[in-house]
Parts: C-alpha cells; sequence; structure tokens
C-alpha cells in the first residue's frame, strides 16, 4: 500500500422491514486482493469485494450490530484488518400491504383494463406504515402522484404499465429538460413540486421490488412531438436559421415529453431492486432533490430518442449502485442547467456516488453537456462501461459557463474517456463566460479496442480525447491521467491521445497493449 487506510468513509444503508443494504466509498491506496468482510451481530454474513452488500431475513423492529472490516493480504489465511465501522441499525416496521387488487380499489392486471383511479387512490391511501402493493400482472395507468412517506413494492411479475396516450400523461407539470424549466406532460411517476428557489416539499419516499415500471417508449414519444409540433407551429417558423443550433427538429417540440419518474424538490427517495423500462424520453430525472439512492435496478430504453437511465440535475447526495442499463442514450447522465437560466438559478449537482455499474449498451457514464449551475464532487468507480458509445464523457458548450471540477474517475473499464468541449445542443443565449474544466482525475482504467454504436456495430475511435476551450484562461487545468491501459489499438500512445487547449495536465503509466 502506498498509504494507510484508517477508515471506511461515507458508510451509508437502506434500511427495510426484512434486510439491510450497506454501501460505502471506496478507499484511497486499496491493495490488490482486498476484500470486504461483513459481520453481524457477531458472525460472518459474507464477503464481497464489491463496496456494497445486502443482509437479507432479519426480524422486523430488531437491532442488530454491523460490521464492515475491510481485509488485507495476499492469502485468506493470512488477511489481516486494514480498516473498520460499526453501526447499530434498527430494522423497520413490517408495513401493511394495500393490495391494488383488492377492495375497494379492485385493479385489474389483464394488460388492457385502465387503472388510474385505482392505484392513484390507493396511493392516496398509503400512510407510512403501508406499502402499496402490485401482485403479478400487467396493470394498465396514466399518470400518478405519489406523496411523502409512502412505498410502492412491486411482486416479481408486477408490471406497472403506463400507456402510449399523451392524454394519459395531463396535465402537464413544471419541469426541466435539457437544462430549462418549463411545462412538459406529466410522468409517469411524479413526486414533488418543481421550485428552485426552495427546499424539499416531498420526502421519504420508497420504490422497489422485483417487478417493472414501463412506460410508453417511442410510440408515446412520437406522439407527443407530433402534438407539440402542431402546437408551437407559428413559434417554430418564427426562429428561422435559428433552429439549425437544435440538434434535429423534433428537439424543441420533444422537450415536453413525459419522464418515467421525475423526481421534483424531493428528498430521501430510494428505488431498489426493480426493472425501469421505456420512458418517453429520460427514465429516472432527478431535480432540485437530495439522497436519491438507486440499487440493484436495470434500466431498458433501447429505441427511445433520449433515452437516458438515470439523471441527476442540479441535485446532491445522490447515488446509483449494482444497476446495469440497455438504453438509447445515456446510461447516467449528471446535470445542472443551461445557459443562461442555468448560470442564474446557480444550483450544483454535487456528491454524486456511481459505483458497480454496467452499460450492455447506451452512451456510457456522461456528466454535461448542461452544466451551468456547475457540477462537483463527483466519485466513480468499479463501473464497465467498455460496451458504449462514449464510455466516460464530460461535455459542455463554450456558451454554457458554471464548471466541472473534482471529478475522480477510478478502477473502471470503458470504450474511450472524453472530456472536452463540443458543439451540438448550442441554442441559447451565452454565458459571460465559457465553463472551467479542473481539478480531475482519471485512474486505473482500462480503456477497450472499439466502441459499440448505436446500429449494435463495433469500430474504433481515438482512446482518451482532452479538449478545453479556445478563449484565454479557459484551458482543461490539472487533469490527471494515471495508470490507463488502452487494449487493442495499437503500440503508439500518441495516437491514442488527443489533447487540444490544456495545461498542467499529469499522464503517469499509459501503456498500449
Amino acid at each position: 500500500m502506498n498509504g494507510q487506510i484508517k477508515e471506511l468513509s461515507m458508510m451509508q444503508k437502506i434500511v427495510t422491514s426484512d434486510s439491510v443494504t450497506l454501501y460505502w466509498d471506496k478507499p484511497e491506496n486499496l491493495p490488490e486482493g482486498a476484500v470486504y468482510q461483513i459481520v453481524c451481530n457477531g458472525k460472518e454474513t459474507g464477503t464481497t469485494d464489491k463496496t456494497h452488500f445486502t443482509i437479507d431475513g432479519l426480524l422486523a423492529e430488531t437491532e442488530y450490530t454491523m460490521e464492515v472490516r475491510l481485509l488485507t493480504g495476499a492469502v485468506k489465511e493470512e488477511r489481516a484488518c486494514a480498516a473498520s465501522e460499526t453501526l447499530v441499525i434498527k430494522t423497520g416496521r413490517a408495513k401493511k400491504r394495500i393490495d391494488i387488487t383488492k377492495a375497494p380499489y379492485s385493479a385489474v392486471g389483464d394488460g388492457q383494463t385502465m387503472n388510474t383511479e385505482a392505484i392513484q387512490q390507493a396511493i392516496d391511501d398509503c400512510t407510512e406504515t403501508d406499502a402499496v402493493y402490485f401482485p403479478a400482472g400487467i396493470f394498465m395507468t396514466g399518470a400518478l402522484r405519489l406523496h411523502s412517506d409512502m412505498e410502492l413494492y412491486l411482486e416479481k411479475d408486477a408490471v406497472l404499465q403506463g400507456t402510449d396516450r399523451p392524454e394519459d400523461y395531463l396535465p402537464r407539470i413544471r419541469s426541466r429538460f435539457e437544462g430549462t424549466e418549463m411545462e412538459c406532460y406529466s410522468s409517469l411517476l411524479n413526486m414533488g413540486e418543481l421550485d428552485h428557489e426552495s427546499g424539499y416539499n416531498c420526502h421519504n419516499v420508497v420504490i422497489r421490488g422485483k417487478g417493472t415500471i414501463a412506460s410508453g417508449g417511442v410510440t408515446l414519444a412520437k406522439r407527443v412531438i407530433v402534438s407539440e409540433r402542431e402546437r408551437l407551429k407559428e413559434y417554430l417558423a418564427s426562429l428561422g436559421d435559428k433552429i439549425k443550433e437544435c440538434e434535429s427538429k423534433d428537439t424543441i417540440p420533444g422537450r415536453v415529453r413525459p419522464r418515467l419518474i421525475n423526481i421534483s424538490n424531493s428528498q430521501n427517495v430510494i428505488i431498489s431492486g426493480v426493472t425501469l423500462k421505456n420512458g418517453a424520453s429520460w427514465n429516472v430525472h432527478m431535480i432540485y432533490s437530495d439522497h436519491v439512492v438507486t440499487n440493484d435496478c436495470t434500466f431498458y430504453s433501447e429505441g427511445v430518442w433520449n433515452g437516458d437511465g438515470w439523471d441527476p440535475d442540479s441535485s446532491t447526495n445522490c447515488t446509483i449502485f449494482g444497476c446495469t442499463f440497455f438504453t438509447e442514450d445515456d446510461c447516467v447522465a449528471i446535470k445542472s442547467g443551461k445557459n443562461p437560466e442555468g448560470n442564474i438559478i446557480n444550483r450544483p449537482s454535487r456528491g454524486i456516488r456511481i459505483f458497480d455499474c454496467i452499460s450492455s449498451f447506451g452512451h456510457g457514464i456522461i456528466i454535461g453537456s448542461e452544466i451551468s449551475g456547475g457540477i462537483e464532487d463527483v466519485r466513480i468507480w468499479d463501473c464497465d462501461v467498455k460496451s458504449a458509445l462514449c464510455g466516460i464523457e464530460i461535455k459542455g458548450t463554450k456558451k454554457r459557463g458554471g464548471y466541472v471540477r473534482n471529478v475522480h474517475i477510478r478502477d473502471c473499464k470503458a470504450a474511450k474517456i472524453m472530456f472536452h468541449s463540443v458543439g451540438y445542443n448550442d441554442d441559447g443565449i451565452p454565458a459571460k463566460t465559457p465553463p472551467v474544466f479542473e481539478n480531475c482525475t482519471f485512474e486505473n482504467i482500462e480503456i477497450g479496442g472499439e466502441i459499440l454504436e448505436v446500429d449494435r456495430t463495433w469500430s474504433h475511435d481515438t482512446a482518451v480525447i482532452l479538449h478545453g476551450f479556445e478563449e484565454p484562461g479557459y484551458a482543461a487545468k490539472n487533469v490527471v491521467f494515471r495508470n490507463i491501459t488502452i487494449v487493442g489499438r495499437g503500440k503508439n500512445i500518441e495516437q491514442q491521445f488527443s489533447l487540444k487547449n490544456c495545461e498542467g495536465i499529469t499522464l503517469e503509466n499509459i501503456r498500449c497493449l
């Protein structure tokens, strides 16, 4: 070890009536072969090389002493405890099930019957001692509105299925898309009310189980765009050539599409174990929110334009781990507003943790391009995004303003690394200055030989792109690449790096295999 590990930091927990999930930041200077031993009431429960662990089969309303020990040593029998953390945790109360198929709700899971009113009534009736329960079946619904201190539980083979009809996602609600606040269609699940000037107005919401939450996907998206294009016909025509600043003719009418789960001004939200599928745009979108934790979920959105998986937007202390993505766009995208509105609102995303996640299809893990409120204190580790179009990407346009700093990425596999200025999605009034890119590290990363295109073909590209801004004083600064292994792209390291407008760059132990 290059340094002594004194403690395990940021130990967190997810507690139910019969389980506890522990998760923590990965220590620096972790020696090869280190594992974590999990001890419950003095007995070993298991070991793991991941930074999370779930203990099932616990008793409700019971106190347990749990310890996480970091064990080091090449030989199992000779391992020593390098650090440990002990927590005393009391499990939750066993909640009363509100079965949506029972009276007075009588929802029908036949994949045809509309159950919006029945499910909404069950949600409205749910207290902090209850859980809205979905048994096996396909329960068709429109938009639903959650509230503080409640839980949804989806049993295996339960599907909460949103329709593909725009009218089922009315009324419109105040939301934010691509960094701009606007009226959007309600999402399938909605919590909190958007207000960038206030605090949190929805708390303590749990969505968990083994079932699926799905929406209308590409069909719903297309229907919304057609309707909105007609509604905005005169405005779109008035833009003239400025419409070319947008990515496509569908960019502006597409911004009002519903998300799968919209989380606004909310705090302490858990999404655990479920499959999240086919939002009409982004799937999980948290805005001005805090402590949103998503774990052990699978995301599907292939074929959906802007089909992002998990998007913290001007939000803090949000964590995702143990998730797998099959997305048409970004698996994860961290955002903080778009110029000029995002500069004025000035609410950063910070304290974001992403670990043990896999991109099976999608763009990868992305920061930006909406960064006008700033993004900082992001840590990413033990992720596999080699089957991706972009791998790991940090981006912003010169109009954005804002900043990206103190991003630390380690022990990952990626298709490529990009930290750069881009020219697309560049509409809007410019900020007074370009963004600041600074103080970031990429360490112990294996870059694969190919990138996975949208059509599922493989192609080659530059392994590492680091491009700051041309304006004086806005070069990318103090960026470290350490222990980078580039696989299958030839032996010439210089050909694998594209560096422009940058200063204070460290390249240490770069290998091409």
